[in-house]
Order: C-alpha cells, then sequence, then structure tokens
C-alpha cells in the first residue's frame, strides 16, 4: 500500500495480441486503485498480433492509464511505428540500439503528482542481436537519471537468465528495480536485493496462457514437430495479466517491496 513516503508503481509483463489488450483495458483501473498504483510501466513489443505494436495500440495503452511504454528486439516489427517513436518520448526502444535508431531508451517522466521517475529500456547481449553492451550502457544512462531523481525502473529485456542476474547484482543500490522481459513466463525469485534493488528475472506477460507463450499452441506445435514455418498468431483463450507492484521509497529511490501478480480476466 502507498503512504506519504512512498510510491506503489505496477509493472504491466508483456502485452501480447489483442488478448493481452484486452486485459490491460479491463483490469488497470481497478488494480490502481487496490494497490494505490502512482506509475504504471507495461512492456509493449507484442501487442501488435504478437510481433510489435503501432500508433493506433501505443493511444490505446496510454489511454488504459499507462505512463511509460517499453519494448524490446520487436518494436522494428510494424514499420508504422518508426515516425510515431520519433515525436512520441513515452514509448523507449532499448536503450543500446545504435545512436542512429529513432526514438529513446530512457527518460524521465512526472506522474499526476508531478514525480519524477526515470525508465531506462535495455536489451540483454547473450543469444540477442549485437547490441551495445548493455552493462556499460546500464551505468552511463543511470548516472544521467540520477541528477533528476532517485527512483529509476530498468525493463531488461533479456533472453538468458544468467545476465538478467548479473544485471540486477550490477544496479543493486543504483536503480530502484531491475525487471527483466522477453521470455513470457513469470518467474517466482522477486526479492529486494541487498542494496536496495527490487529484482525478478522476468514478470511475464499479459494475455492467454493456453498458448506457447500467447501464441496459438496448434500452430507453434506444428512448428516444432515438421520444422515448417507457419505464421503465428495470438492465443485467445484464458487471458492473465501478469506483473508485479513495486513500493519505492520517495526520497531513497530505494525499493520497500515489491509483490508479484497474475490476475485473470473474469
Amino acid at each position: 500500500m502507498e503512504n506519504r513516503k512512498s510510491l506503489s508503481v505496477l509493472f504491466i509483463g508483456d502485452i501480447v495480441g489483442e488478448a493481452g489488450r484486452e486485459a490491460v483495458g479491463g483490469l488497470v483501473s481497478n488494480m490502481v486503485k487496490e494497490y494505490k498504483v502512482g506509475f504504471i510501466v507495461a512492456n509493449c513489443e507484442n501487442a501488435a498480433a504478437g510481433r510489435g505494436v503501432t500508433p493506433k495500440i501505443s493511444d490505446y495503452l496510454f489511454e488504459c492509464g499507462i505512463h511509460v511504454l517499453t519494448s524490446g528486439n520487436h518494436i522494428w516489427d510494424r514499420k508504422e511505428i518508426i515516425p510515431y517513436i520519433e515525436n512520441e518520448p513515452r514509448l523507449l526502444r532499448p536503450a543500446n540500439f545504435p545512436k542512429s535508431t529513432p526514438g529513446t531508451g530512457y527518460g524521465i517522466f512526472e506522474n499526476k503528482k508531478g514525480e519524477r521517475i526515470g525508465v531506462l529500456n535495455l536489451c540483454g547481449n547473450l543469444f540477442m542481436d549485437s547490441y551495445e553492451n548493455s552493462f556499460a550502457t546500464a551505468l552511463s544512462l543511470v548516472e544521467q537519471l540520477n541528477k533528476h531523481t532517485r527512483m529509476i525502473i530498468v525493463d531488461f529485456h533479456a533472453e538468458a537468465t544468467s545476465e538478467k542476474m548479473a544485471m540486477g547484482w550490477w544496479l543493486d543500490g543504483r536503480v530502484s528495480a531491475l525487471i527483466g522481459t522477453h521470455t513470457h513466463v513469470q518467474t517466482a525469485d522477486e526479492k529486494i536485493l541487498p542494496k536496495g534493488t527490487a529484482y525478478i528475472t522476468d514478470v511475464g506477460m499479459t494475455g492467454a496462457m493456453d498458448s506457447v507463450i500467447g501464441m496459438d499452441k496448434e500452430k507453434a506445435l506444428k512448428r516444432f514437430l515438421t520444422l515448417i514455418p507457419d505464421r503465428s498468431e495470438p492465443a485467445r483463450d484464458n487471458v492473465w495479466l501478469n506483473g508485479v507492484i513495486i513500493r519505492l521509497d520517495r526520497e531513497s529511490g530505494k525499493s520497500l517491496h515489491i509483490k508479484r501478480i497474475a490476475v485473470p480476466m473474469k
């Protein structure tokens, strides 16, 4: 619960397809009331039919109350997002993309009370594309964000659990929270690290759970059995919102509590 000394942040796991968007639209307002949430971050890179995001979908998610949208390696799958991201600082792409890449990977954002929260988006280097070193990028940008706020949330969009854990230790005490995304499977290792950083290896996904990481299970099984490529489609059944609630000390920026959440659509 939030009080005068703390701020509750909701981080929503990777939104997958129409089912995931419906979960956000149907569940977030009640969660804000229940947990007295003052700031919301969500990963949106799979929100458009399971791959990428569009300007229309981004606008819809902002209308649902999300303050900042993070992304990952699929951010460019919908080409119409390129001119949008150049003019919408609330939609982040990973900060360790090349400097010539459109958009930005971090920023300082304000909630309704005018409180400043820093958000940084990074992609991992192991088993991913050739991004700039995530650890060096993280340290440089966190130092910049710390000039403006002590409350900093990091979305680390990475494949390897070892890399996510290492990043958690690297940033412990430097940021408020290190939240892992990308694998779509919520892990049960949420914790506050010794120097005050909230951590979870993967926050999970928001979408259909009767699926293969949010996508139609029959098509996924066919690909595994035959090795014949086929177009994936988001699943629709048994929809849940996965995320975490993090309570931050407003003055120090340290995390006081992290709660893993998994909420079904009724």
